[in-house]
């Protein structure tokens, strides 16, 4: 008879708020995880100091983080010491993680692949409604009551066009695969795109200027840095063609709101803005009567039933490193500098 005893399950501590816990999560994945980790949590976000969150961090090798984490900073980690992984069951961690937690080897996965591909899909469907003037037509249609018109509208449909993606991130490079089925040239501006990375994607990589200048479509897939802040401007924007569409799906200050707004009064542009800076913009704001933009309130992300795509994510993740040490979406010190 074999009286070895089973191996003992690595303790993972859940920190995170309450909420967010219940929306990831679903019954399935949570009951996943129980069998690769001992589930501790969901620890009040508000609170490390008490003996039970203290006990539930010295134990913890991992821990599962996700919308409304506490800052887990130095004296965070110095509570847990055998602290091996941070599992993220969102996108950025730069929000709450310290950099401390690299220098110490810690090793970091979060699910913005999984968050990327309601982001991809909502892009496409703009892109694809963009083209087709839809909110013209319905603003025509709202407004007259009569069959369309295609008198001054811009050129129609998305076929064989030039679509230019600002940053080949997680998001954009599932957009260049969805707008692929366009039959569309696809143009990439992208500093961190090597040769290689671009002729498997099967895109272009031209400077941004020549980007504006040639793309039908302008999507922006980019990280908000400060290196990134206003990078689509008015000298930009002029570089559009009449009748171009804009598509933002990422952050709002990625264009310059001021020379934006005055190229959509003027009805030269389109555009479908997920993201505004700011968000939302003051109610005097003209973009939200214009024919020509729809705003949407920064719903591109996951929402709904998309939101257990996150927590699937991060059980696979929890999955993986248990059992042989792999985390599929590690994010490392390095990729801090160019990523959201």
């Amino acid at each position: 008879m074999d009286h070895t005893a089973p191996p003992s399950r690595p303790s993972a501590v859940i920190v995170m708020a309450e909420q967010s816990f219940r929306e990831v999560f679903s019954e399935t994945a949570l009951a996943r995880l129980s069998t690769a980790v001992e589930l501790v949590g969901p620890l009040p976000i508000t609170d490390f100091d008490s003996p039970e969150r203290r006990d539930a961090l010295a134990a913890a090798r991992i821990m599962l983080t996700g919308w409304g984490a506490p800052r887990v900073d130095a004296a965070v980690l110095d509570a847990a010491p055998r602290l091996e992984a941070v599992v993220h069951t969102a996108g950025t961690v730069k929000t709450f993680l310290d950099a401390e937690a690299f220098a110490r080897g810690i090793r970091v996965s979060t699910a913005a692949a999984a968050n990327a591909t309601p982001v991809a899909e909502f892009t496409f469907a703009a892109i694809v409604f963009g083209l087709k003037r839809a909110s013209r037509f319905a603003h025509q249609l709202r407004t007259t009551r009569r069959h369309r018109s295609v008198d001054g509208v811009p050129p129609l449909g998305a076929n064989g066009v030039t679509i230019g993606i600002l940053g080949a991130s997680r998001v954009g490079r599932e957009v260049i695969r969805l707008v692929s089925r366009l039959q569309a040239r696809i143009l990439v501006c992208d500093p961190y795109l090597s040769t290689a990375d671009a002729a498997r994607l099967g895109v272009e990589v031209v400077p941004l200027e020549e980007l504006c200048r040639r793309s039908d479509v302008l999507t922006l897939h980019a990280p908000s840095t400060p290196d990134t802040r206003r990078i689509i401007g008015a000298a930009e924007l002029a570089l559009l063609h009449d009748g171009a569409l804009v598509v933002n799906t990422a952050r709002g200050a990625l264009i310059d709101t001021e020379a934006l707004t005055a190229e959509l009064v003027s009805g030269r542009l389109d555009a479908y803005l997920d993201v505004t800076d700011p968000e939302p913009l003051p109610q005097d704001s003209p973009l939200y009567a214009l024919p020509n933009v729809v705003l949407t309130p920064h719903i591109a992300g996951a929402l709904g039933n998309e939101i257990h795509r996150l927590g699937d994510s991060a059980v696979r993740e929890v999955e993986q490193y248990v059992g042989r040490g792999i985390l599929a979406h590690e994010l490392r010190a390095d990729e801090l500098a160019y990523t959201a």
